[in-house]
């Protein structure tokens, strides 16, 4: 069955000869007798998912880390695929399989880089007739994303928006599959956004996304870099290869321009080492990078109402300009500062900018308030913080709007990094009061070794595990927080944000911490009610 992005394509697709295709890009016909591709063979899709093959397709067979892609043939022809694109590993796969018989197989040494640009080709090349924009970065990349897609529809009617939480062209909406999807998929949206009238398109771009090539055959008009920290090592092997991963989409043709946070030496160094025109952004009240930057946050109020902050953006020309952020924390000052400046860059007016990112709606499971404080209940959010750093802002964020204690329910996911376990255990020790440590997506792994993991953390930081606790659902664990917090205390649900879904075992169970929230709001369970302060 065709996945709901997979169906995200033109009502009226470009069809093109296969011939074409395979002259444009080299690709060698391989098969018994070395059969050519017949001259009225045509295409009207490309995708690199067997499971999202319609007929007419020519479908891209990719090596992946356990199998080749080829081997998916059979129900890719099955679809109705015309054509398979691979490698000479999956040619060779496909030489013995009788389901491929008779089709026409297409050889390319790198089938993967070929995809997108394959893909830009056969729809005419969407990008080039959008406005678009993308981010990378550890953190902030949805909340940068959300926010510049408000400023950006102050000058365009219809926008399209790509990235963790969903699929999004003008109002309509899917929940997508992944931070950056699959380059085909990428250009299908882009052009069915021209087809429904999108003129301007914001994409998060993931590491795993450039490594991959999911970019490959767009090049942003703006490219966007939030921040550098530990994450995703079991993939890029140190953060060297990290940050090699995300410096690729500021080489000549991935982007136009960029505009790059320069808080941390990362960022430093991508401003210095990229191959395309930058701004740098300094978010740091009162930092070195303050003084040299071409943009720079020189003032800065974080709102005890928990609700935004306001701050003071100077632009390269000394002008000082006022502007705010929705979310809390000093963390949300930068990405607002980083998506005024995206935006501006991207041919939005600089008022107009700063004015919409202000008054942006809230971003779904970034410090999203799920519960208001009062009537006995204390405030409870959600954030999508998964990395050490990424807590440690979450926190500070949160520890000026609670009057009482900072209860947090979190844990940390499987078959990733597993050197940030006991990180995150002991910043959550050292910046919360009560701890309820418990399962984020356990994947394969045992789950009750990664919450081992995370306790050896908050030893290091709280030997005697006053006010810890572990849960073994995360359904109870967020239970069991409703039932320790007071009115006075602030609730913050960390590491799964937006997501539907919790992996267990190779299974994915519909979950989400919002609703689980809600339905506990809903049955009446309720907290002590203490008086004093209210935020």
């Amino acid at each position: 069955m065709t996945s709901p992005q997979g169906r995200l394509r033109p009502e009226h697709p470009h069809r093109r000869r296969v011939a074409d295709l395979a002259d444009a890009f080299a690709l060698v016909a391989t098969g018994p007798g070395d059969a050519g591709v017949p001259a009225d063979l045509e295409t009207s899709g490309i995708t690199v998912a067997s499971g999202d093959v319609l007929p007419g397709d020519v479908f891209v067979a990719v090596p992946g880390a356990h199998t080749h892609g080829a081997a998916h043939t059979g129900q890719a022809v099955a679809a109705g695929a015309v054509a398979v694109v691979t490698d000479a590993a999956g040619a060779e796969l496909l030489a013995a399989d009788p389901l491929a018989a008779g089709l026409p197989v297409l050889v390319t040494p790198d089938p993967r880089g070929q995809a997108g640009p394959m893909a830009a080709w056969l729809h005419d090349h969407p990008g080039r007739r959008l406005t678009t924009v993308g981010i990378t970065g550890t953190n902030g990349k949805t909340t940068t994303t959300y926010f510049v897609d408000s400023a950006l529809r102050r000058a365009h009617d219809r926008t399209v928006v790509m990235g963790t939480v969903e699929l999004r062209i003008g109002d309509d909406a899917i929940e997508s599959p992944r931070t950056t999807v699959e380059a085909p998929v990428l250009q299908s949206v882009l052009a069915l956004g021209l087809e429904r009238g999108a003129t301007a398109a914001v994409t998060e771009v993931s590491s795993h996304a450039l490594a991959l090539g999911r970019m490959a055959g767009l090049e942003v008009d703006v490219a966007g870099f939030t921040n550098l920290q530990r994450d995703h090592l079991d993939f890029h092997g140190d953060m060297e290869g990290y940050f090699q991963a995300k410096a690729r989409l500021f080489h000549a043709g991935h982007a136009r321009r960029g505009v790059v946070v320069v808080d941390d030496a990362w960022g430093r160094r991508l401003a210095a080492e990229a191959e395309i025109p930058v701004d740098t952004v300094a978010t740091h009240v009162g930092s070195p990078e303050s003084a040299t930057a071409d943009w720079a946050v020189t003032e800065a109020d974080i709102g005890l109402d928990g609700v935004g902050s306001t701050f003071v953006l100077r632009g390269p020309d000394g002008t000082e300009h006022r502007a705010a952020s929705p979310l809390p924390g000093l963390v949300n000052v930068s990405n607002a500062a980083l998506a005024v400046v995206l935006a501006h860059r991207a041919g939005v007016p600089l008022a107009d900018a700063i004015d919409a990112v202000g008054r942006s709606a809230g971003v779904p499971g970034r410090m999203e308030r799920v519960i208001e404080r009062g009537a006995g209940r204390p405030l409870c959010l959600v954030d999508y913080a998964h990395t050490p750093d990424a807590l440690v802002l979450a926190l500070e964020a949160v520890r000026p709007i609670t009057p009482g204690r900072l209860v947090i329910v979190f844990g940390s996911d499987g078959d990733r990094d597993r050197g940030k376990r006991p990180i995150m255990g002991a910043v959550a020790a050292r910046l919360a009061d009560v701890l309820v440590v418990t399962d984020e997506n356990p994947r394969s792994e045992d789950p009750a070794s990664i919450r081992a993991a995370i306790l050896d953390g908050v030893r290091d930081e709280r030997p005697d595990l006053a006010d810890v606790h572990e849960a073994t659902s995360r359904t109870q664990a967020i239970h069991d927080a409703l039932d320790l917090a007071t009115e006075l205390d602030t609730i913050i649900i960390t590491g799964k944000g937006h997501e539907p879904t919790q992996e267990i075992a190779g299974v994915f169970h519909r979950y989400n911490d919002r609703d689980v929230l809600r339905a506990a709001q809903a049955t009446g369970a309720q907290a002590p009610v203490v008086q004093g302060p209210q935020a």
